[in-house]
């Protein structure tokens, strides 16, 4: 009898330790959605990268024309071919980012094969992306808190050497984008220095309005990633296609909240302590 007590008493602590550290997936009713500002459903931010010439000669006006602020991820050298125009883009409140002091990417590319990731250690590139950091700040007079992986890649090294520079990113900044990703960040669960970034260059309205309306379906947040500014040619986000989204974004009925990268960061982390 007491035998048989005991295999009870333990079948009843068992199940008790079970349901303590066994997570539940149960839903009680709708999800909670994520409280976007204002009742918005979801958020865009616009990046661009390298500081191109074409962002500061066109892009930034279109912007300006629908008081929307983008996010551009600069190196250096690039800034100052047409310093006055960055100069102003700052004036005009456009949020300035770091994507490194010589852009790095796989020697797989014959371009950077003499500025190849796989012969970085760690501390160059830390230093490396201070140095950028440094000479923005003399060209800009601005902080970066933002940044962007070259090429998406986030690797020094090669094989057994190979180290994630992840760790980099989120000691100096307060966010790192990717490149050529799948789909949004989940604002109750992204990563702050591994957020996606979805390729906005080559593509008509008509292909970014269904990564709006599902990211808008689970409350996400779409950061699109593009590199020029103009109507034609490789890696090239349209303007015509820019204003469109802008206009569908003016329209209160679609729930759209535009801002540059740190300012959704920062509202993200803000929600997240509650």
């Amino acid at each position: 009898m007491a035998s048989r007590t005991m295999q009870i008493n333990y079948k009843i602590s068992l199940c008790a330790v079970l349901i303590l550290y066994t997570p539940v997936f149960v839903s009680f009713g709708q999800q909670t959605r994520f409280p976007w500002p204002e009742g918005k459903q979801v958020a865009i931010s616009l990046t661009f990268d390298d500081g191109r010439i074409s962002q500061v000669e066109g892009g930034t006006a279109l912007l300006d024309q629908f008081d929307v602020k983008g996010t551009f991820y600069v190196v250096p050298l690039a800034v100052e071919k047409k310093l006055e125009g960055w100069k102003d883009a700052v004036a005009k409140g456009h949020e300035i980012g770091n994507h490194s002091l010589t852009h790095p990417c796989t020697g797989n590319f014959p371009w950077s094969r003499n500025n190849a990731l796989e012969n970085y250690s760690i501390d160059q590139m830390r230093l490396q992306l201070i140095e950028a950091n440094n000479q923005i700040q003399k060209l800009l007079g601005v902080e970066c808190r933002v940044f962007a992986y070259p090429c998406g890649q986030t690797f020094v090294g090669r094989g057994k050497e190979t180290k994630s520079y992840v760790p980099v990113i989120a000691e100096l900044f307060e966010s790192g984008r990717g490149w050529l990703d799948e789909g949004p960040n989940d604002p109750e669960f992204c990563d702050f220095a591994q957020l996606t970034g979805v390729e906005s260059d080559g593509k008509d309205f008509e292909q970014i309005l269904p990564l709006i309306e599902s990211a808008k379906e689970n409350g996400q947040w779409l950061v699109l990633a593009g590199h020029e500014m103009s109507e034609s040619g490789a890696q090239t986000t349209r303007l015509s296609m820019l204003k469109k989204l802008l206009e569908y974004a003016q329209d209160p009925a679609h729930g759209i909240w535009i801002a540059p990268v740190g300012t959704v960061a920062k509202y993200i982390k803000e929600q997240r302590k509650f």
